[in-house]
């Protein structure tokens, strides 16, 4: 699963943006320095961005930026996950979350403390994990135990899931900072997940930049 890339140049031409606007959102932070990477080729050193991710990014700026100023997208994109002040029983009766995905954590966790938004997020994966029939409530129960007391890894590295199957055996593993996964050619990737566009879904909704459902 090799990295795509694709140049400032067909950025621009795409998504008929200025190279004015990509820098500003730069300087706004959203979009991370990490995605301009420098190659070289026969006409020079060139810009190029992990293409899936910016094309994603920009189409998001683009929809957002009406209803939210380029500050308050900043923190929606950004990594570090902030309080907010909502519970998933207020997520519930507010529709953000399903009843039934609440339910279905608090029973895996058995859970009975307080909140972490990390703890809200993974509330809300699920939700849409199983509402959109990507994993099975058996794949949602790995997936439960492997995010389990890694709230300070989430926090502080971008974070991807990837359900597998082999054989008919479900697999789920967290990866840190890796561009390109490769697996045996009997292994389907089923699901991979950045958990960074979770959250940012999940913000995007809270502060007002989404309607739910």
């Amino acid at each position: 699963m090799e990295m795509e890339l694709i140049s400032k140049k067909e950025l621009l031409d795409e998504k008929n943006i200025s190279y004015g606007q990509l820098y500003r959102w730069k300087r706004k932070n959203l979009i991370p320095e990490e995605w301009f990477i420098r190659k070289s080729t026969f006409t020079g050193q060139e810009t190029f961005f992990p293409r899936e991710k910016i094309l994603a990014r920009i189409d998001k700026i683009q929809d957002m930026k009406e209803n939210l100023s380029l500050d308050d997208l900043a923190e929606v994109f950004s990594p570090n996950v902030n309080e907010m002040a909502f519970t998933p029983e207020q997520m519930v009766a507010s529709g953000f979350i399903s009843e039934p995905a609440f339910n279905f954590f608090i029973e895996q966790r058995q859970f009975t403390g307080q909140y972490t938004f990390e703890d809200i997020i993974q509330v809300y994966l699920v939700d849409q994990l199983l509402g959109a029939g990507d994993i099975s409530q058996e794949e949602a129960k790995l997936l439960l135990e492997l995010l389990k007391g890694k709230d300070q890894l989430l926090k502080s590295k971008p974070c991807e899931i990837v359900f597998t199957r082999k054989f008919g055996v479900s697999s789920c593993v967290l990866v840190t900072n890796q561009e390109s996964l490769f697996f045996e050619e009997t292994t389907r990737v089923v699901k991979r997940i950045a958990f960074g566009t979770i959250s940012e879904q999940l913000k995007s909704k809270l502060m007002g930049g989404e309607k739910h459902d």
